[in-house]
């Protein structure tokens, strides 16, 4: 599929903050207005020497620019804002929609931009911070990431018409993890995932996600956001906010084919593992075992045998 065209200044700003929440753009909008308005509106002084002459010019010139830019940037901010609700509107829809279906069908009718939107949502109803990236077209680079308990994950979505995605995709994007310093990775695709790339994401921290776990996810995520309430004062009741997101990993985790190996226990309080990459030092971008409870300030780390 062809990449997006050439897009002009105003549209990048406008694609920019239409990744913001739509109230944000509208914020945006009335502060950009006030500024401008009141550089475009502030009198000019009478120059008293030839010296204030250049500096008077210039000041005329920022105020020209002020007066178109007080109306054309409000509504930038506002088109932006505008694309970010519709745009909440269609996750929401197509979650809804595609959660719901009894089958991995409803994922091959979509459009690339669609399955990227329904990623992203997925991962959002699973309490992550998601910043939708797009890789500038279809498929191109990682596509989302995701940022939860202070960690960053990043999340490369392929086309629903992949029907077997390769080892070449798990390697491009654990060369991105290690460059950038992200904790894990989730690939995605409504196809299937060859056995090379299955090898080559195990011990690796990345996780593969086919067209049948896709599913499964999302409807775990829509059965979560039904019974958030009761789930919410549990979690309350009993202090078990750090277990409740080692849970959730565990059962994405549980989503994944194929299954990945029984986790080691942390040599410092005996919770689960799990898989990470070094970020920095000299084992940067080797995977190691840490603790699960690494939010909650244990610091257990165990060597991967055979890495």
């Amino acid at each position: 599929m062809a990449r997006r065209r050439k897009s002009s200044a105003a549209e990048d700003l406008m694609d920019l903050i239409a990744l913001l929440p739509w109230w944000a753009g509208v914020v945006l909008a009335l502060a950009s207005y006030w500024v401008l308005h009141a550089v475009a509106t502030r009198p000019l002084p009478a120059a008293q020497s030839a010296q204030q002459i250049g500096q008077l010019a210039t000041t005329a010139i920022w105020q020209g620019l002020a007066t178109g830019g007080q109306y054309l940037l409000p509504i930038i901010c506002l088109f932006g804002a505008v694309m970010s609700a519709v745009r909440r509107r269609q996750r929401r829809a197509l979650f809804d929609t595609t959660s719901a279906s009894s089958s991995a069908d409803a994922l091959h009718v979509m459009s690339w931009q669609q399955f990227e939107l329904l990623v992203g949502e997925g991962f959002r109803r699973r309490g992550y911070a998601v910043k939708e990236i797009g890789g500038g077209g279809a498929d191109g680079g990682v596509d989302l990431v995701l940022t939860k308990a202070g960690e960053k994950t990043f999340v490369q979505c392929k086309q629903w018409k992949a029907f077997k995605v390769g080892v070449s995709t798990v390697r491009e994007l654990y060369g991105v993890m290690a460059a950038h310093g992200a904790a894990g990775g989730f690939v995605v695709t409504s196809g299937r995932f060859t056995q090379e790339a299955a090898a080559f994401a195990s011990g690796r921290n990345i996780q593969l996600i086919d067209g049948p776990a896709l599913m499964q996810l999302l409807r775990e995520a829509r059965g979560r956001a039904e019974a958030s309430p009761s789930a919410s004062n549990a979690a309350v009741s009993h202090g078990t906010a750090a277990s409740a997101r080692s849970a959730e990993s565990a059962g994405i985790a549980q989503a994944m084919e194929p299954a990945v190996s029984t986790d080691p226990s942390c040599p410092k309080c005996g919770k689960p593992m799990v898989r990470r990459v070094a970020k920095r030092g000299a084992a940067a971008g080797k995977a190691f075992w840490g603790c699960s409870e690494f939010a909650a300030g244990c610091r257990g780390t165990r060597e991967i045998q055979g890495t």
